[in-house]
């Protein structure tokens, strides 16, 4: 990596005074915890003249949860959401995914906005200056070829890592957002617009791994929320090459409620696959009976049609969308078995 360039900080510390630094600043970058963004900036993947940090705004930092509902402002740590009791105890998906994010030193700085706005990831992004030049560069950056998809015509491909958001989607959670023109609520599958549908063009609706995000200019994630589902049990696993330190080959999230026999609800979302997290669709189909081998056929039909298999990362693309299958599976078989 090469020595950090100059840039200039800029510590808000109110909302207001943070969403007016981002409109000063239109080509700034967040910082929270910088445990990605610093990264990408000594490999000269980004260079932003300002930094704006989030940790000086008071507001940002709170955590309400409890049995019914939850709130988690974007700066509060990925430690902090992990050891709350009452996340553990009413959204312990979420809290599992937080307590396995990375190591515990970046668990310590990254935070929850950064997290859920993760940049994108490919194997031929995510590498030096130099490498990057000896091979033409890639779509995400100044290249004109998606080397993982040569022939995408003009997509991009690159894989959406963070682990908060399946765990997240799973609840129908919301974001807050806070720009120029104002605060607005969306559902947090709504925030993620990386599609990659070839045989459609990129809009700032449908998206692919270079444009991922519905943020409009200057604006930021304040808050995410979720309600609390009586008898809805949730839970959260991931593959990865390490077990620290490492982003997941696939991270898979899931919910259900069990009445006696019966799967009743079923939930099922994944991150490291596509370049967006992807609640799956159809799940739904697959409830008002027993837990037999028609659900997790079912699962699986839905796991190969809506999960990518695209060589993003060291593991091959068909491997990341089998396991990803298996985790489901094995997750929804232990929720089911522990809770009659």
């Amino acid at each position: 990596m090469d020595a950090l360039p100059e840039f200039e900080v800029v510590r808000p510390k109110t909302l207001d005074a943070l969403i007016a630094a981002r409109g000063a600043h239109p080509q700034s970058s967040l910082l929270g915890g910088g445990t990605d963004l610093i990264v990408n900036i000594r490999r000269g993947i980004v260079a932003p003249k300002v930094l704006i940090e989030t940790n000086g705004v008071k507001d940002l930092h709170a955590i309400a949860a409890d049995e019914h509902n939850l709130a988690i402002g974007a700066a509060v740590t990925l430690t902090d959401l992990a050891a709350h009791p009452a996340v553990v105890g009413h959204y312990p998906a979420l809290a599992h995914a937080a307590a396995h994010i990375a190591g515990p030193t970046q668990r310590n700085m990254g935070t929850v906005g950064g997290n859920l706005c993760l940049d994108t990831r490919c194997i031929f992004y995510n590498q030096s200056e130099w490498w990057r030049d000896a091979n033409h560069h890639c779509l995400k950056t100044i290249g004109t070829v998606c080397h993982v998809a040569p022939k995408s015509r003009g997509v991009c491909f690159a894989t959406f890592s963070g682990d908060l958001a399946p765990a997240l989607l799973v609840l129908d959670a919301e974001v807050d957002i806070a720009g120029p023109a104002g605060a607005r609520t969306m559902p947090l599958a709504d925030l993620y617009i990386g599609h990659a549908r070839q045989d459609e063009p990129v809009t700032e609706t449908r998206g692919d791994g270079k444009y991922y995000l519905a943020l409009r200019p200057g604006e930021v994630v304040t808050t995410v929320r979720a309600k609390n589902t009586p008898a809805l049990r949730s839970a959260y696993d991931k593959i990865r090459i390490r077990r620290s330190i490492e982003y997941p080959v696939t991270g898979v999230a899931v919910a259900l409620r069990r009445d006696g026999d019966t799967l009743s609800d079923l939930r099922v979302a994944f991150t490291g696959t596509n370049p967006r997290p992807v609640r799956l669709d159809g799940t739904e189909r697959l409830c008002g009976g027993a837990l037999d081998a028609r659900v997790f056929a079912g699962l699986d039909a839905l796991v190969r049609d809506q999960i990518m298999a695209m060589k993003t990362t060291f593991t091959p693309g068909h491997y990341r969308r089998r396991v990803a299958g298996v985790l489901a599976r094995r997750l929804v078989q232990r929720l089911f078995s522990e809770h009659k």
